[in-house]
């Protein structure tokens, strides 16, 4: 595993540079995963590796399913399974699974597949994607977009918040006596607004406390990620 980490890690200082020159559009790279599940591990240090990388913006999404096995995963959220759930009814699939990574919105990779994820790092909204910046003003986050092209209809804007590090002491089930320490926690992912790409877009958004914010447009669906950035 730690060898596939490392090949991954290498295609990803590649895809950096190419972000760079592209304006510094990003990948999105969801993890869904859980403290109750024994093949989670390594998945999770995969994603560590990919989300310290330029160009990624990496978000573990905890789900609550394996609760009933003997641990209740500390960052689990009802709603970040209904999510996962989505992907899987638009892809026409019939289940979800941990350790699962979508990129984009659009790719679905077992979680611990890192060539298959090095290979689907691209920027999201390939060419013509909107242009979307942030500024931080206090407890505050300006939302400015632009766009050349009209957006799917129903497409909508998210704001999503993340503890970056934690370690979590496992007492029971699955990964009973291991300490594990997890990236990029999403504590919450809320839906915002709709747009179009008509009109510029101008959103001023609450987002008081000291943890990172990104911004994602996304097609209905959910479908592709249309433009992401982050602030910290």
């Amino acid at each position: 595993m730690r060898q596939r980490i490392i090949a991954a890690a290498a295609a990803l200082s590649a895809f950096a540079g190419v972000a760079a020159a592209e304006g510094q559009r990003v990948t999105v790279v969801e993890l869904y995963t859980s403290q109750g599940c024994s093949s989670c591990p390594p998945a999770d240090a995969l994603f560590s590796e990919v989300a310290a990388r330029d160009g990624v913006i990496g978000l573990a999404l905890h789900v609550d399913y394996w609760d009933y096995i003997g641990w209740a995963d500390t960052f689990a959220d009802p709603g970040f399974t209904k999510r996962q759930k989505a992907y899987a009814v638009s892809a026409g699939e019939r289940m979800v699974y941990t350790p699962q990574i979508i990129v984009n919105g659009a790719t679905s990779i077992v979680g611990t597949d890192a060539s298959a994820l090095a290979s689907a790092l691209v920027p999201a909204g390939g060419a013509g994607a909107p242009d979307l910046s942030l500024s931080r003003s206090g407890s505050t986050i300006r939302v400015t977009a632009t766009a050349d092209s009209p957006l799917p209809e129903g497409s909508f804007v998210q704001l999503v918040r993340y503890i970056p590090t934690a370690a979590v002491t496992i007492d029971r089930g699955e990964n009973a006596g291991r300490r594990l320490t997890y990236t990029n926690i999403v504590t919450s992912w809320k839906r915002v607004g709709e747009w179009d790409g008509s009109k510029p877009l101008t959103l001023t958004l609450d987002a008081p406390g000291d943890q990172p914010t990104v911004v994602i447009i996304q097609a209905p669906g959910p479908g592709r990620i249309l433009a992401a950035a982050v602030q910290d």
